[in-house]
């Protein structure tokens, strides 16, 4: 990814993520009782930034095979409730794993 488009995404998900959480304190004098709209309003930004992530992911490596494998790695890792660390470097050695097996068997 280039650093152009990374700093456009990273741009739309701050702006976007802004906006959501700034309008209410603008339009709302008080708190906001609705349990619905403040848990909404709470898990915006972690759904913005997984919308913008997840694509990247199936794209990352170029090749689908090895991105797949890192994705499911890396999410059973996280379902498990692993470090961060851990599911990064999981996630990265299962792609190269796959992509390297791939090129030995091509």
């Amino acid at each position: 990814m280039s650093n152009a488009v990374f700093f456009t995404y990273l741009a739309v998900m701050a702006g976007v993520t802004y906006l959501i959480r700034a309008v209410p304190f603008v339009l709302c004098k008080g708190r906001i009782k609705s349990k619905y709209i403040r848990d909404f309003l709470y898990y915006v930004p972690m759904a913005v930034l997984g919308a913008m992530t997840f694509p990247e992911i199936i794209y990352s490596t170029g090749n689908f095979p090895s991105a797949i494998a890192g994705l499911a790695v890396g999410g059973a890792l996280a379902f498990f409730e692993k470090g961060l660390l851990t599911v990064a470097i999981s996630a990265s050695g299962a792609a190269l794993a796959v992509n390297l097996l791939m090129m030995i068997f091509k």
